[in-house]
């Protein structure tokens, strides 16, 4: 989910009864205003399923068959409601909209009970790129953020022939395990909480029997000046019953810290992350406040070659498309025209 820095920004601000912009440099561009309130749809309709890869992949899809196609990916704890009032703005426009779930979420299942149950940040971005592939569609905008920030830049730093544009919030998030070894202030640790438990085998069990408050807690910390309903939330929530959500969410977690071994099949993918490629393809980037000091897209600036933009959404926290619908497919519609 959140970058180590980023959450921890998150929840010291949280616990100490502050919000993170308080704490956020000037942005060095002019914050866009974000809308009061989400547009209120709280249904995609029938959803689809596909194999693809290792999985059958549930995804919902709206407009037209022979429109230009968005690929809109969500992150955790998330699941593909975070892009319900954004689907409609884009479909307006003319888009064809895919919205998978990821693994581990939802209705998307292993076809085999002996896959390995990997939540690598390669593993994640390959199912994506043969969901693409099940579908016949050569070449896609994708929009992300937390997880679905990170695999969409993967896809289009090491499969940018997929990607025509991209909208990443926070950034530029592929994991260095290298880098994550290193310690942080001890405030900073603080924030990083949860990736401490999911260590334990305590955690394991405190998140399979308490995963419904667990990851409502993450939302109301993650952003703090949403004000959702217990609906919005629950409608989330039910894709957590996946039968594969803990182990996916657990080994995510463990295998950035190196304390889990990823697939090796994915370790030449894994050595190309390492060196931190750069992506090329036509770029913006949405800091909000969840982001604290990195707000103003600085931090990750040289990691975009492309034409690019960064966007500030002030009294907006992580759940970007879903706190800020209007602003996140406006994006994507601008970016596309890039």
């Amino acid at each position: 989910m959140l970058s180590r820095r980023r959450f921890a920004q998150a929840v010291v601000a949280a616990t100490a009864g502050a919000t993170v912009v308080g704490c956020s440099a000037p942005p060095a561009a002019t914050p866009a205003a974000a809308p009061a309130a989400t547009g209120g749809n709280t249904s995609f309709g029938p959803l689809k399923q596909i194999d693809a890869g290792e999985l059958s992949i549930g995804y919902a899809e709206a407009g037209p068959a022979a429109g230009p196609v968005v690929v809109l990916l969500h992150g955790w704890p998330y699941d593909i409601h975070s892009y319900v009032d954004v689907t409609p703005r884009l479909v307006a426009a003319g888009y064809r909209v895919i919205v998978p779930f990821l693994r581990g979420y939802g209705p998307t299942r292993f076809l085999s009970k002996d896959t390995f149950r990997n939540g690598q940040q390669s593993a994640i971005a390959a199912d994506i790129v043969a969901l693409l592939d099940a579908l016949k569609i050569e070449k896609a905008v994708f929009g992300g953020f937390d997880w679905g920030a990170r695999t969409a830049v993967i896809i289009a730093a090491l499969w940018p022939e997929r990607c025509k544009a991209l909208v990443s919030v926070s950034g530029y998030l592929v994991t260095n395990r290298e880098t994550n070894k290193q310690p942080l202030s001890p405030t900073a640790e603080l924030g990083w909480w949860y990736q401490y438990y999911f260590a334990t085998e305590r955690g394991i069990l405190g998140y399979t029997k308490n995963r419904h408050d667990f990851n409502k807690l993450i939302w109301k910390i993650a952003s703090p000046k949403w004000p959702f309903d217990d609906a919005t939330y629950d409608r989330s929530a039910a894709c957590f019953d996946n039968p594969d959500h803990v182990a996916i969410v657990i080994h995510n977690y463990r295998w950035r810290l190196s304390l889990a071994e990823g697939d090796p099949k994915l370790d030449a993918l894994e050595q190309k992350l390492a060196q931190g490629p750069a992506v090329s393809v036509p770029t913006i980037t949405i800091g909000s406040d969840f982001d604290g000091p990195n707000t103003d897209g600085k931090a990750y600036r040289s990691k975009f070659s492309g034409k690019y933009e960064h966007r500030v959404l002030n009294g907006i926290g992580h759940n970007v498309p879903q706190e800020a619908p209007e602003e996140f497919a406006k994006a994507v519609i601008d970016v596309d025209r890039f």
